[in-house]
């Protein structure tokens, strides 16, 4: 397994604290790139107004810089394009019966 795969199967096991799914199949995980030992995410959340605005992205970063190999993480919260349910996985849009 690849250092991404890595990744996001650590960031799957963050959930969204308002929704039961996971972050990643929510599709708040914009981007993955991952060059030598450098991770770059990019990210959002399901509103600017989010309650874990604060803590959602340092919990990505955190859990990230735990994937042995990686030894830096630059992570870029964006706005842009807003989140929206389309960007759900079907695993994701099962789960909350979408």
């Amino acid at each position: 397994m690849d250092l991404k795969e890595k990744i996001i199967n650590e960031i799957r096991k963050i959930y969204d604290p308002e929704i039961p799914v996971n972050i990643y199949e929510l599709g708040l995980i914009y981007d993955i790139k991952v060059k030598n030992n450098t991770v770059k995410i990019i990210m959002t959340l399901t509103s600017p107004n989010c309650p874990v605005a604060e803590s959602l992205p340092k919990e990505v970063k955190d859990i990230a810089m735990q994937v042995e190999g990686i030894e830096k993480v630059d992570l870029d919260l964006v706005f842009e394009p807003p989140w929206n349910k389309s960007m759900m996985s079907e695993a994701a849009k099962l789960e909350l019966n979408l």
